[in-house]
């Protein structure tokens, strides 16, 4: 009877890896497209996915951080992105998908533009991302909830 408790315990160690991890669209509306300009404040090269924070400054003169979710370090390693990327202070522009959560400044980016015009394609889990490479954008300062119908 003691292999009843091994089992449930592996069971669990393999559970609990797959509850953190989630699908884009449980966390990422694909209907709501974003463009955010901004510079890089902070970069998390973590699993399992990388995370820029980048400061966006609003039309009114205030200045919020918005966090981007790419894909895990592996992925962007094999799209050419590195931790020597996407350096502190680096204007980019991201396109991506915001947060199903509109009160979160929170978003799954697709790709960065440099001022140069160079491009990072960020690994994004979005499905659309992968066929669609010219999906319309909207103003992150018009970010409000859509209207309930």
């Amino acid at each position: 009877m003691r292999i009843v408790p091994a089992i449930a315990a592996m069971c669990l160690a393999v559970a609990l890896p797959l509850a953190a991890h989630h699908a884009f669209g449980g966390e990422f509306d694909p209907e709501r497209p974003i463009l955010l300009k901004g510079k890089v404040v902070k970069v998390e090269w973590v699993n399992p996915h990388t995370w820029i924070h980048v400061e966006i400054a609003k039309p009114d003169g205030t200045k919020e951080v918005w966090m981007i979710e790419g894909g895990s370090p592996n992925s962007l390693l094999r799209h050419g992105v590195t931790r020597d990327s996407l350096p502190l202070g680096t204007e980019i522009v991201v396109d991506g998908y915001q947060s199903r959560d509109h009160t979160v400044k929170r978003a799954n980016g697709r790709n960065i533009t440099y001022p140069d015009g160079r491009k990072l394609l960020l690994g994004s889990s979005a499905p659309v991302a992968q066929n669609d490479p010219d999906s319309p954008k909207t103003d992150p300062s018009k970010t409000d909830p859509p209207k309930q119908k």
